[in-house]
Parts: structure tokens; C-alpha cells; sequence
């Protein structure tokens, strides 16, 4: 588990908050783009994970853009995080990158699920609609 989150989760968090904004109307993925301040090459990077899990829906064209499908109540900061990041729980050694193997734990295996918990359970409650700290600024 990293301890510091990747610019591409915060920028998926960033853009659940700025297309939940649209009040279910369509965003175009131009004028997303640039509330985000990046490239329209780089949106559907962000973009796809979030439409995979079923949150988003993107249509293409020229009157396409992105509409929000879940409420921002219901989906939590974490959910977006572990869509883009895979599993921030996933129990990789923070020395190996690997799990431990239960035959040779390494120095920092015990010391380290507490914070990882921590992290986990206080992350998970969360929801979108809370974290008014996401808002692009």
C-alpha cells in the first residue's frame, strides 16, 4: 500500500465531483478537461475506470460528454481510489512490493497492518458528496 495517492485517482475524484456539479446533465469532455486542468487525450484515462465500474456513463460525439449514474452519497472516496488504484488493501510487502510470504514476514509486515487498517476503515465512510475538499479549484 503506498501512502501518498497517484495524480490519476485525484483527478477521478476531482472529476465525480465536477460531473455530480452537472446535476444530471451531460458535461462535455472538453469543458471537463479543463476544469481538471488537463488534456482531453488524458480525460478518458481518468474517465474509464470510473464508466467500467458503473458510476459514469460517456457518450461519444460531438453532443456526447459524461453523466453521472450513482448518487455522490453513495459511492465513497475510497471506492474511487481502490477503482483506479486496485486494492489499496492488497497486503504488498512495503519492502518487497509482493506479499509476504507467511514463512518470511519482513520486519515491517506486523508494524504495519495497523496503519494499513486504519487507513482502510477510516477512508471507507467517506462519501463523495462529504468531501467537499475535492471540488477543482
Amino acid at each position: 500500500m503506498r501512502l501518498e495517492m497517484t495524480k490519476k485517482s485525484d483527478l477521478a475524484l476531482k472529476a465525480m465531483r465536477c460531473i455530480g456539479d452537472a446535476e444530471g446533465e451531460t458535461i462535455a469532455g472538453k469543458s471537463l478537461a479543463e476544469k481538471l486542468g488537463i488534456t482531453t487525450h488524458y480525460l478518458p484515462q481518468v474517465i474509464s475506470p470510473l464508466v467500467k465500474a458503473g458510476w459514469v456513463s460517456s457518450t461519444p460525439g460531438p453532443r456526447g460528454g459524461y453523466r453521472l449514474l450513482a448518487s455522490l452519497k453513495e459511492v465513497s472516496v475510497l471506492e474511487v481510489i481502490e477503482v483506479i488504484e486496485d486494492s489499496i488493501n492488497d497486503q504488498g510487502c512495503v519492502q518487497r512490493g509482493i506479499p509476504c510470504p507467511e514463512f518470511d514476514l519482513c520486519a515491517l509486515h506486523e508494524p504495519w497492518q495497523r496503519p494499513r487498517m486504519r487507513c482502510s476503515s477510516s477512508s471507507r465512510p467517506r462519501r463523495l458528496r462529504q468531501a467537499s475538499d475535492l471540488a477543482p479549484s
